[in-house]
Formats: C-alpha cells, structure tokens, sequence
C-alpha cells in the first residue's frame, strides 16, 4: 500500500498485561511482533503523557505487511473507564478474510465479543463487521470487506487479519470535530449516515432503535476516520494524571508535511526511529474531543 497524506499508520492501545496482550494479538490475531521494550521518555513526553515512561511496550504488524502497525502499552487499568461511554478514539476498524470465523476463536480470557457479525442497516453493504473489547477494554472491529470498490475504497485483507482502515471518534460535536480535522489536516468531509447503532445503544441503556448519526472524514476515497455523535451521556475519559487514556488511546496519521498542519502541537517535531517512524519527523496533537493524535510527515 502506497502511503498517502491521511493513511492510519497505527493504533495505539493500553493493557494491563503485556503478555496477555501479545497473546491477544500475536497468538490469536495473527499479527507478527516487530519491537518491544521500554517506552521513552522523550517519545512518551510527546504524547502529553511523561508518567508512561518506561513502560512496557510492543509493537505488531500485520503478516501482509501493510504499513499500519498495532503498539500496545502496558499500564494499570483504570476503574472508571467503560468502553463506548466516553469521548475519544472509540475503536479501530482491522479488515479481516473471514469475519465468520472469529466469534468461535477469540479467548473469553482475552476478548469479550460485543457485537457478532451482522449486515448494518441503512448502509451499503459493503463489509460485514463485528465487535469485540481486547484486554485492554480497548474496541476492536473485525470487518470483512465485500466490495473493495464504492463511494469509498475499503481494503481487502491480505492476511488474517490486517490494517487499522478506519478509526472511530466519539464526539461532543460532531460538526467542530469535522471542522477541525478539514481545516487542521486538510481532510475531507464523506458521507453523512444515519443508523440504529446497537453498541452505543447497549452502552448507554438506549431503545435499540434510537439511531445514531456518524460522517466519514477521507482522504479522496481513502476513509480515515469515523466520526460520530455520542449521547448526552457521555462524559470525558478517565486517565491517570500524565498517562496514556485508557482502551484505544492514541492514533498515528501520515501526513505529507507537518509544517502546513494547522495544530498546536504538544511539543516540537522530532525525528524518530524504530518501527512506524523509521527516521521521520512525528508530533502529537490533541483533537477537540479530547482525543491523542500523532502526525508521521512521510511526503
């Protein structure tokens, strides 16, 4: 895959135990493990988040080697944090060969399946997706694509399980979260859809056909991130005080060129190597939902 201003170079997500998170998703998942060690300090100040580090980390990618790489974070769970009831990065959609197959091989231990797969109403149907919470209660969507080729292109895997296609974001405000990635990152306003969303339904105790309105903001046809509008409900994340939030905490966008991005960074550019970087300049950005955005300048 050729990397393009917008492309979701990663995801990022805390657990509580690395090893279990490795065997979530090295073992069962598929993905090959690339680096590990010790989170640096310099990189974890980058973040906003000085307390992780040190901490344990890993990073995997994809067997298909697509250039979309998993970093898991060790630190200790936090026991306000409920999964689809708060602001930020709400999950990270992986393209899969066989949706059918995971219901019955994902670990009780490791994963807690919260949606099984299913056609969604009001939409194309364009890929099957399922749901499920890592050991992180990070969400992770498992989503076979059936047509490649719409209004958006939507990777077919190449690999058991493959890239990170879309990021999901759960708003306060739709229309200015929309608003600050097109006038910050130069992104795109997609398709506006309207559907009974049976995750954010569960979560917070709504009829099952309350519907839910979310936008895809792209890159030409490329879909980056799902924005969508959350309930009243909702509240900002619980964190520890200088630490990663918890579940998916962090996403990693290219970019062909950090000095034309209109955000206040959280500290200055900097060169980074090892896996994903591999020498270029990154910085991190906080979004109007409160959500952890790095930049990787790869044009």
């Amino acid at each position: 895959m050729t990397i393009t201003h917008g492309t979701i170079l990663g995801g990022l997500s805390t657990v509580p135990d690395l090893d279990a998170g490795l065997k979530a998703y090295h073992d069962v998942l598929g993905l090959s493990l690339v680096e590990q060690g010790q989170l640096d300090a310099d990189l974890a100040t980058s973040w906003g988040c000085p307390a992780s580090a040190g901490s344990p980390y890993a990073v995997l990618q994809p067997e298909s080697g697509e250039p979309c790489w998993f970093r898991l974070v060790e630190q200790p769970e936090h026991p306000d944090f409920r999964p689809t009831r708060t602001y930020g990065w709400a999950a990270f959609e992986c393209t899969v060969q066989d949706v059918w197959r995971w219901p019955k091989e994902l670990p009780a231990e490791l994963f807690t399946i919260v949606g099984m797969p299913k056609n969604i109403e009001n939409m194309q149907l364009t890929f099957i997706p399922m749901q499920a919470l890592g050991p992180g209660r990070e969400m992770v969507y498992l989503n076979e694509v059936l047509v490649p080729e719409s209004d958006l292109f939507l990777p077919a895997a190449r690999s058991d399980v493959d890239r990170i296609f879309i990021c999901v974001l759960a708003t306060p405000d739709r229309e200015a979260s929309l608003g600050w990635y097109i006038d910050a990152l130069g992104l795109e306003r997609g398709t506006d859809y309207t559907i009974p969303y049976t995750m954010i339904n569960k979560a917070f105790d709504l009829p099952a056909g309350t519907q839910t309105t979310l936008t895809m903001l792209q890159k030409g046809k490329m879909p980056i991130i799902e924005v969508d509008d959350y309930p009243p409900a909702a509240t900002v994340r619980p964190r520890y005080e200088g630490r990663l939030p918890p579940g998916n905490a962090l996403v990693t966008l290219a970019v062909d060129d950090l000095d034309t991005c209109k955000a206040a960074w959280l500290s200055a550019p900097t060169a980074r190597e090892g896996a994903l970087y591999d020498g270029r300049r990154a910085v991190t950005t906080m979004g109007p939902a409160g959500e952890l955005l790095e930049l990787v300048e790869t044009g």
